[in-house]
């Protein structure tokens, strides 16, 4: 059997990088940027109303156009208020509850906490850009998925049959 050489180790963390050379790499790092629709969504927050209303579907830009109602403008603010106590901070928004599953994401929602009433209690709902657009219940399942397994009590007397050889 050949000798092994007691030379050159491999590192764990990978080849060396000089400081200098790590902080360029860094700079040069692109996040990826969300569009909705086509339009960036830092830009979206600055949109006018009509503008923003351009770009949702029908069903949304029939809804914003006959006003919002007292409870999903009380919602907004109570929103407003969470993401303002945390600006500037890396935490995040406290968990914002509420039973308005019909309300529609816009795009000044985006990185809040929504805790969406399901029937029973609340799902958790983080907005991310991908979601402006849609209704917050459709991020909150009301039922629970089946699981298909073995007949249990009160099944039919064929489907419990089980031979025994």
């Amino acid at each position: 059997m050949p000798k092994k050489k007691k030379g050159a180790k491999k590192s764990k963390r990978g080849p060396r990088i000089d400081p200098a050379r790590m902080a360029e790499l860094k700079k040069k790092r692109k996040f990826r940027k969300y569009y909705y629709r086509g339009v960036e969504v830092e830009k979206l927050l600055d949109l006018p109303h009509g503008e923003l209303l351009k770009l949702v579907s029908s069903r949304a830009r029939r809804r914003f156009k006959r006003g919002l109602k007292e409870k999903p403008k009380g919602f907004i603010q109570r929103l407003r208020k969470a993401k303002k106590a945390v600006a500037g901070t890396i935490k995040k928004p406290k968990i914002i509850k509420t039973h308005l599953r019909n309300m529609i994401i816009v795009p000044e929602m985006v990185a809040s906490q929504i805790g969406v009433y399901n029937g029973k209690g609340y799902i958790l709902v983080e907005v991310k850009p991908d979601m402006i657009g849609h209704y917050l219940a459709e991020y909150a399942i009301t039922y629970k998925p089946v699981g298909h397994g073995r007949p249990g009590v009160g099944s039919t007397g064929s489907s419990r049959f089980i031979p025994l050889k």
